[in-house]
Parts: C-alpha cells; structure tokens; sequence
C-alpha cells in the first residue's frame, strides 16, 4: 500500500465528510439529518478546529481523499491523571475498503497518542458492527466497557 497522508480537515471537506457517513449504512440509518444539518457540521468542524485537544482528519492516498477519522485528546483523574486518546468516526470510502487503509489510520492515531502522553486510547463502535469489532480486537483494542448513550432533542 501507497503511503497515507493525514490532514486537519477543511470546510471544503465536508462534503466529502457527508460521502462517507451516507456510505456508512447503519450510521446513515441511525442518524437523522436535521434542515440545520449543514450549519451544523461546519459549527461543529470550526469548534473542533479551534480546540488543541481535538482534529478531524482527511486521510488521503496519492492526493485523494479515502477516508477520515476524528481524535481527541481527553484530561482526567482517573488512572492517576492519565490522558485519554479518543478515536471516533473512522471511516473509509466503500471502493478503499479492505486495502488496509483502516489499519494504518488507526495505527497512525495510536501513534498519535503515544506521542502526547496518553495512557490509553479508548473508541466506541456500534453493536451491529460485528466486521469493525473484529478488526479493533485484531488491533489489540479489548472491549472492556459497555457504553450507554442518551439521544437528546
């Protein structure tokens, strides 16, 4: 595989952005598009680009976008004080899907976390996403936790 190259997105990647979550079936299912979608997102991009503790990243293979993943960096006094990296949102464009792409992104925000002192990097996945369990467990990541979410509004 081509080397990646990672970027913070871009206002201009969102539609890109959109791509790949109206690829993703059971999030596309899951999430309702609200009329204040696009307003949202870039409200959403601009927060996440103005804060050092979170990036949103274009991932991209010979100058082309392939997929993204978003990752943050949160403080705690938990685990003595430990910083956790969260990696949410991975995705990668259906046509990229099974070339590795998935692996070395994740690998490379591991990286990332090590370099900034974190104690453990954490993430979320869908129960219906047996295929994306698999693939974390077969990265070392060990589903410890049970998550719990509350949709609001």
């Amino acid at each position: 595989m081509e080397p990646l190259t990672y970027r913070y997105a871009t206002e201009a990647d969102l539609p890109f952005l959109d791509r790949l979550a109206d690829e993703d079936g059971i999030g596309a299912a899951r999430d309702n598009l609200r009329p204040d979608h696009a307003e949202q997102a870039l409200e959403g991009l601009r927060a996440i680009n103005t804060d050092p503790n979170h990036a949103l990243y274009i991932v991209e293979q010979h100058g082309e976008p392939v997929g993204s993943f978003q990752l943050s960096f949160l403080p705690g006094v938990s685990r003595r004080g430990a910083w956790r990296g969260q990696i949410e949102s991975v995705r990668v464009l259906a046509d990229w899907r099974g070339e590795g792409i998935g692996e070395a992104m994740m690998r490379w925000a591991v990286e990332r976390c090590k370099e900034r002192g974190c104690g453990i990097v954490q993430l979320t996945s869908d129960r219906q996403r047996g295929g994306a369990h698999r693939f974390y467990e077969r990265l070392g990541f060990v589903p410890t936790h049970t998550g719990f979410k509350l949709t609001l509004g």
